[in-house]
């Protein structure tokens, strides 16, 4: 049930592991659900940003069987991958992306945080420019702040707040997290669980920030994989030439080709049960308005929680109901910009014509706009004409909100209006303008959300049922976590294992450390094993 990351890889892995035949049911006509890749005039555009970089192996690998690595400078890019206690470099030999599409691009990262109508380097670092734009009255107050908060540290950490002040202490926090994330969720960090600091950031802080500053002097070059390196400090990725959904594309063709069904325009509305067990689907084509029913013998849900368990025919509890009716989902809108030049310029690109981010976060609390995605950065294959500049101006709201209601001519005046009066463009530079929006982008970790555990193990008591990916676990997983929960699934129904724990052990900058395989990767039946995954979390974090 869904055609993203999560439900087009267990589709893969099922083909090429096992024996069962995989039936994607999709509810639009698109591969790749939030990863998919927009297509308006010519220029593409990425939803919220995809960087193809994992700490899994397997992961990368992966993705490099689908879209092989581009040569750089003449030299074949190198990824390093450790195989049981043996490490390999990877030489993919890639050629150049102009005379061939099926290739993934090497890309440069840079974000930056827009306060006070400037740009700082994300994340913070304590340069003469951040310190001379940030003034010596709040430099001060900031030093202060953390040596406070390192010394006193909140000791019953509630809320996403006090991880915040704990990790950056409370005047940082203010300056340059604040106001983003209220943005992002639309309520105010100290109503948000701290979980969601603990996954999402949890590996980044000042001295960490501080230790790569220094490390990066002395790094190999030409490796990608940056295993020892945070997330959130990478500085290089993997991208696909046309974006990420170039790479669901890619899968979705390779999952017809071996036999597997792909249905688009169907909405799941009834799942049949028996006992603790799924033994169909029933799904609505949009399009004809016929209804079919789907039997199986395993189902992947990557549905939101909250659709999947109305859609359960059976006695569920009242409480169950209830929280997962409870659960909240932050909604998205991008209004892409067609423009002659962005009026911010750097040292780094053009000036007035174009910086060398790849997003920029809005920390600006006068504006809603909460990023702005320079797509010329991710790949210049995403822009029509390359004289031109393409950015995404990303809203985060609810499907009730004012916002999400305005016509695409209002809510693009809107965002240009907004955009232009913090000094990132002009009005006047603006050639076209396309507007998307995208449901349940985010499963939020507020409502209900304190209760999941109940809801968590009353489906997992469906022995057959497996829920992965972002919205089927209501998890704020990043694209390679939600290939990872499919993958496990497979691992789990090829070993013939009915506890699910280690698809939910599965999250943001966890260790993934593959065993040796014990068969070898060709196809197999249910009950063998290939190349089972073993996951333990970072030091660190135990």
């Amino acid at each position: 049930m869904g055609a993203g990351p999560a439900g087009l890889t267990a589709a893969y892995e099922l083909l090429t592991r096992t024996d069962v035949v995989p039936i994607v049911l999709e509810k639009s006509e698109y591969m790749g659900g939030i990863s998919r890749t927009l297509n308006y005039k010519g220029n593409r555009m990425d939803i919220g940003g995809h960087r193809f970089f994992s700490k899994s192996d397997r992961v990368m690998q992966w993705w490099q069987e689908r879209l092989p690595l581009q040569k750089t400078d003449g030299q074949n890019a190198t990824i390093t991958y450790q195989r049981a206690t043996r490490e390999v470099a990877l030489s993919q030999a890639g050629s150049d992306p102009n005379c061939t599409d099926r290739i993934m691009l090497i890309r440069q990262r840079k974000s930056r945080i827009y306060f006070l109508r400037k740009l700082f380097e994300y994340p913070i670092s304590l340069s003469k420019d951040t310190l001379t734009k940030l003034g010596i009255i709040r430099t001060i107050r900031i030093g202060f702040s953390y040596l406070r908060s390192a010394l006193f540290p909140v000791k019953n950490v509630k809320n996403l707040e006090d991880f915040f002040v704990n990790r950056f202490g409370r005047e940082l926090y203010r300056t340059f997290f604040k106001s983003y994330t209220e943005k992002v969720w639309g309520v105010a960090c100290n109503e948000i669980s701290a979980e969601w600091g603990q996954q999402r950031i949890k590996g980044l802080s000042i001295t960490k920030t501080i230790t790569h500053a220094i490390k990066r002097i002395f790094r190999r070059k030409g490796d990608i994989s940056q295993k020892q390196t945070e997330t959130s400090l990478i500085e290089q990725f993997m991208y696909p030439k046309y974006g990420p959904g170039q790479m669901w594309e890619e899968v979705a063709k390779s999952v017809l080709a071996m036999g597997g069904e792909i249905h688009t325009h169907c909405d799941v509305t009834n799942l049949s049960v028996e006992g603790n067990r799924i033994t169909g689907v029933t799904a609505l084509n949009s399009v004809t308005g016929e209804t079919s029913l789907f039997a199986g013998d395993f189902f992947f849900s990557t549905i939101p929680i909250k659709e999947l368990v109305r859609s359960l025919q059976t006695g569920v509890p009242e409480s169950i109901l209830k929280i997962s009716d409870g659960l909240i989902y932050r909604d998205f809108i991008t209004v892409g910009l067609l423009l002659n030049s962005l009026k911010l310029s750097d040292k780094n690109g053009y000036a007035r014509k174009l910086v060398s981010d790849n997003w920029i976060y809005i920390q600006e609390p006068d504006v809603q706009a909460g990023r702005l995605q320079i797509f010329n950065n991710w790949s210049p294959y995403l822009v029509a004409d390359a004289t031109k500049v393409w950015v995404g101006v990303e809203y985060f709201c609810y499907e009730s909100d004012e916002l999400w209601s305005k016509t695409d001519e209002e809510m693009s005046k809107f965002c240009q209006e907004e955009v232009c009066r913090i000094g990132i463009i002009e009005t006047s530079e603006v050639l076209d303008s396309y507007v998307f929006r995208m449901p349940k982008t985010y499963p939020a970790y507020f409502g209900t959300y304190t209760q999941f555990e109940e809801l968590r193990k009353y489906l997992d008591h469906f022995e057959n049922l497996f829920l992965v990916g972002r919205n089927g676990m209501h998890k704020y997983n990043n694209q390679d976590h939600s290939m990872l929960t499919a993958m496990i699934a497979v691992d789990n129904i090829a070993s013939g294992r009915l506890d699910k724990a280690n698809i939910w052990e599965v999250n943001t900058e966890m260790d993934y450390h593959e065993t040796k395989a014990v068969t070898s990767p060709s196809k197999k039946a249910p009950g063998s094993v290939t190349g089972v995954l073993e996951t333990k979390p970072a030091a660190e974090n135990v």
